[in-house]
């Protein structure tokens, strides 16, 4: 009997020993690969009511409904990105030559109530003098400053190159999610039910919900931060301000994308002269248009998921400092699966609550009676 016990004990580290091996050689072969899958499951799973919808019209043809899906979100993310892209690449050169050509024209003037404020006024006007006194040298700076926000943005969403091959392993990715993922996601149910049992379902409804979640909450946020970054282009006397309104909810899909695009506007109308209208769209850029993205964002999220609304905006910014783009999507979903074993763990104490302590000894349950004389 214990010669049994041993045996299978040795099998059991056995196949675990292999089985780590076996993962350790997986990851090291496919770890330049998980960024985009991921990016594939989370699109896969978020567009899948609409793909389903496609599906159920070409019945017959479940390759070419795969096909023609992943062909219609590669046009929705690929098209706004190029048009972007043109847009930024023709404006740039244009915008340093114009406020090279507008500093030339002498400093810009801060308006008197600017200039009335103690100790701000003459600190503001004394360093716009500065700024603009040499036109050749705010060209150089303005452009190494372009260069290091370059920089840092690389450094964020990663370059050309290496995004371009991310995609493409994404997209081919995502079209054979649409063809196999309800079995794909039957399989990994069924290993995942070996392990963790039935309450694997309700962690699989947590992922799933939060995902969804995330992408709307970073849908409608854009869309709102577009919208109210509009009302100030407007407001500001920009022309075409729904142009600018679009590319600013475009480039909010970045995060930390939107200050980008408003105060690139507010700097431009700032070196035009145009200094009330500048620093009242600072204004509006930090006191409304950034706050939709700390407010709205994380409301819908925790109001999706039933997740606190601290732990939501914690999940969002960890995830994205830890994991890059794919953390605002990985930072929450951790957490409500960890949110989900928290509150399996309550319900379980609630049926089966800990026994209650014991009186301590020399201590009687009634106060005692009256003493015997």
């Amino acid at each position: 009997m214990i010669d049994q016990v041993a045996e299978r004990l040795v099998r059991r580290a056995i196949v675990g020993f292999l089985l780590g091996g076996l993962l350790l050689l997986g990851y090291s072969v496919l770890h330049l690969f998980i960024v985009p899958v991921a990016w594939a499951v989370i699109v896969a799973y978020a567009t899948w009511p609409l793909y389903r919808r496609l599906r159920d019209r070409l019945v017959r043809q479940p390759v070419a409904s795969a096909l023609l899906m992943a062909l219609l979100v590669t046009a929705a993310f690929v098209l706004p990105a190029l048009w972007m892209g043109i847009l930024l690449r023709g404006e740039l050169g244009s915008a340093i030559a114009a406020i090279t050509a507008q500093i030339r024209q002498g400093p810009p003037v801060l308006p008197e109530f600017v200039r009335a404020l103690p100790w701000l006024g003459d600190y503001l006007q004394q360093l716009i003098d500065e700024i603009v006194g040499d036109p050749e040298a705010f060209r150089r700076q303005l452009t190494a400053w372009v260069s290091q926000g370059s920089d840092h943005l690389v450094r964020l969403v990663g370059d050309v190159g290496r995004n371009a091959a991310k995609l493409g392993f994404a997209l081919i990715t995502l079209f054979f999610l649409y063809r196999d993922g309800e079995h794909v996601l039957d399989q990994v149910r069924r290993v995942l039910y070996r392990f963790l049992g039935t309450r694997i379902d309700a962690y699989l409804v947590a992922v799933g919900s939060t995902t969804k979640a995330v992408v709307w909450g970073i849908v409608l946020t854009a869309l709102a931060q577009g919208i109210v970054a509009g009302l100030g282009y407007w407001w500001a006397g920009m022309q075409a301000p729904a142009l600018l309104g679009a590319a600013t909810a475009l480039i909010a899909m970045v995060p930390f994308g939107a200050p980008l695009a408003w105060g690139s506007v507010a700097a431009w109308l700032l070196v035009r002269g145009d200094v009330a209208a500048g620093l009242g769209l600072i204004a509006w850029g930090v006191l409304v248009v950034s706050w939709v993205d700390n407010l709205v964002r994380p409301l819908v999220i925790s109001n999706a998921t039933r997740i606190p609304f601290l732990l939501v905006m914690f999940g969002v910014l960890g995830g994205l400092a830890a994991f890059g783009l794919v953390g605002l999507f990985l930072g929450p979903v951790i957490l409500a699966v960890l949110m989900a074993v928290w509150r399996e763990w309550i319900e379980e104490s609630d049926l089966n609550p800990p026994p209650s302590p014991a009186p301590e000894a020399g201590r009687a349950d009634t106060p005692p009676g009256p003493s015997n004389p």
